[in-house]
């Protein structure tokens, strides 16, 4: 985040310029009421102009700084998905029920059929808690990504991943509590006790197969050679996890 020093002189600026400019303009408005001289309604013009112009340049700014936010992000994802947080959706893929989704269906679908299957995760069900817990541990093993991702989401001002992520690492940190006091116990036999906790887990991790199949949806529209290699990647992880 920016320094509370330089935000607040950012601020003074631009009250100065939205006051102070219109407030000169009205001030050469006065002196031509005064004078009659046409002159000074052209001098009263050139405060406005400024401000318009000042204006579409911020505008500007600030797109092209979203537009460079938003390919920095697409970057991000690329490399989390593609390789600190493999393993971790490979597990959550194994871990279906219903609907199964593999990566040969997601190579072998279309964009729009891949769409259809992203509106089917709502649904989604797990084979048993038990097939959940090698999915729980692979959260827990990427409690470092997540952490990275907040602080990026942070200095980036995109507060729905700063929530995001927050809510994941609280559930990390509640798995890490449970197996430091039962390391001989597995967290989800203790979740399926517990409906409220049982719940969360799910809801986490449906969130992450919705947030991967997004982004597929996203580079097979944008870079299909991009799409590709992903699909090999996890394929090829796949082999060698089996």
């Amino acid at each position: 985040m920016k320094p509370a020093a330089e935000s607040n002189l950012s601020w003074r600026t631009r009250i100065l310029i939205g006051v102070g400019l219109p407030a000169l303009s009205m001030f050469f408005l006065y002196l031509e009421h005064l004078t009659h001289i046409e002159f000074l309604l052209h001098v009263a013009a050139i405060p406005m102009e400024i401000l318009l112009g000042a204006i579409l340049v911020e505008r500007y700014l600030a797109g092209k700084e979203r537009e460079s936010k938003r390919r920095q992000l697409m970057l991000i994802k690329s490399y989390l998905f593609r390789s600190r947080m493999r393993n971790l959706f490979i597990s959550n893929f194994d871990a279906l029920a219903e609907p199964r989704i593999t990566m040969e269906m997601i190579r072998n679908a279309s964009l729009e059929e891949l769409k259809a299957l992203r509106a089917k995760v709502d649904g989604l069900r797990y084979r048993s808690p038990e097939a959940l817990e090698p999915v729980v541990m692979e959260y827990v093993n990427s409690h470092d990504t997540f952490h990275d991702f907040m602080d990026w989401g942070i200095a980036n001002h995109f507060e729905n991943i700063f929530q995001d992520m927050i809510h994941i690492l609280h559930f990390i940190q509640d798995v890490k509590l449970f197996k430091m006091h039962n390391p001989d116990k597995l967290f989800m036999e203790e979740a399926s006790r517990k409906p409220k906790l049982m719940a969360k887990v799910e809801g986490i991790l449906r969130t992450g197969i919705c947030s991967f199949l997004d982004y597929m949806v996203e580079v097979k529209a944008s870079q299909p050679e991009v799409f590709e290699e992903i699909i090999n990647d996890y394929e090829f992880s796949s082999q060698m996890k089996r």
